[in-house]
């Protein structure tokens, strides 16, 4: 039941899609996801998370054997969502200008984010890390990791094409999230409510996090940097 970042002709990183889930599967998982973010970690059982489902704890057990692994699981089914119904992360074909590839993915960092549970995710893994590591650790392996990981697959895909002019696509990639999370997520899964509500709309954000990365990472003869 793994998942493997790919990338098709086109440039499309992607997601392989994984075993197809049982419809007893995702009633449990999104039981799942409402128990945890209502009552953090401690406070879920596998006989909630049954009821709740309306399934056997049985039923639970047998798909996925213990509370961590339907929370391992759950981070999983959350992060998914961040793939389109194609599994692509992230729109990155030949014919598209860096700009409108940036564009693209930095949208998708903003949807996530307000059309998801994100936020509340977030903080829940912000809260229960400190005293289970491996919670933080999971979300990143399962989500924002193949995010960054796809993320930098495209920006090499644009050097090489000429579109773009990065050594290390690594950093760029984190450095690119940065100037958009920064404003459009961190604020709010901090609860920084002045800084949420800020001056600075979405559109703002997103077309300076453009337009500062291209002036470090456009080739030279992009009259976009």
């Amino acid at each position: 039941m793994t998942e493997r970042l790919s990338t098709g002709r086109t440039g499309a990183h992607h997601t392989e899609p994984r075993r197809r889930r049982s419809a007893s599967d995702e009633k449990i998982l999104a039981a799942a996801k409402e128990l945890f973010l209502a009552d953090r970690y401690d406070g879920v059982t596998l006989e909630r998370v049954a009821e709740r489902a309306g399934v056997s704890r049985q039923t639970v057990y047998n798909r996925f054997g213990s509370k961590e692994a339907v929370f391992r699981e759950t981070v999983r089914h959350h992060w998914s969502a961040f793939a389109g119904p194609d599994h692509r992360i992230v729109e990155c074909d030949t014919d598209a200008s860096a700009e409108e590839v940036l564009r693209g993915f930095a949208r998708s960092l903003q949807r996530f984010a307000t059309r998801t549970e994100q936020i509340r995710f977030a903080r829940l893994v912000v809260t229960e890390s400190a005293r289970r590591p491996w919670i933080a650790d999971e979300f990143y392996r399962l989500g924002k990791g193949p995010v960054v990981a796809a993320f930098a697959g495209c920006i090499d895909d644009l050097a090489r094409s000429g579109r773009l002019r990065c050594h290390d696509s690594h950093l760029a990639a984190r450095q690119f999230m940065g100037l958009v999370q920064e404003f459009l997520v961190w604020p709010q899964i901090m609860a920084f409510e002045e800084e949420a509500a800020g001056p600075h709309t979405a559109d703002v954000v997103i077309e300076e996090a453009v337009r500062t990365f291209l002036a470090r990472y456009a080739p030279p003869h992009d009259g976009s940097a």
